[in-house]
């Protein structure tokens, strides 16, 4: 009798539950806190664009650009402030090479296309946009890769990251021809 008891209780724990999914996994809080300053750099640099004499259609990709990525950054801070992680990241570099490395433009890009004559602005601006909207593009499909993020709104967003940086890119190289 105690045996068959036994048997029966062995045997429901394992019919029907299925164990719960995650809200949320450190390859989500990865992604956002990587993503986070990669579209806060972008913005740093599309914000060039604007007293700078570009083709019009180029000021309003880039205005465009901005609205996206600070729209982004907020939802990202969000989710994070909402699961208790912290917004920032540990700084040191090699601490995300397990997750494609850091996608950030280097200074010095950005710092020489803050000083470009007008004349190679728009040339170098097209350069160094071009990778960093790529660069968000690579680290967007981490997030979807098989061991990304379980959070399906975060998934969404690499899913649309990846979606529009590379027809930003597209649009970006238009303009070089």
């Amino acid at each position: 009798m105690v045996l068959a008891v036994v048997a029966l209780l062995l045997t429901g724990c394992g019919s029907g539950a299925t164990p719960a999914t995650p809200s949320h996994n450190a390859a989500d809080v990865m992604f956002l806190q990587m993503l986070i300053p990669q579209n806060e750099q972008g913005i740093e640099i599309v914000r060039l664009a604007a007293d700078r004499p570009v083709p019009a259609s180029l000021k309003e990709l880039s205005a465009a650009i901005e609205v996206t990525q600070r729209t982004e950054v907020d939802q990202m801070k969000g989710w994070l402030r909402a699961w208790n992680e912290p917004a920032s990241m540990d700084a040191n570099p090699q601490a995300h090479a397990g997750h494609g490395g850091m996608k950030m433009t280097a200074p010095d890009l950005v710092g020489a296309l803050k000083s470009a004559p007008d004349p190679e602005f728009t040339r170098k601006f097209l350069d160094v946009l071009t990778g960093q909207q790529q660069g968000a593009v690579e680290l967007a499909q981490t997030e979807n890769g098989t061991n990304g993020g379980v959070h399906p709104e975060v998934r969404d967003l690499a899913r649309r990251v990846i979606e529009s940086r590379t027809a930003e890119v597209k649009q970006l190289l238009n303009f070089k021809t």
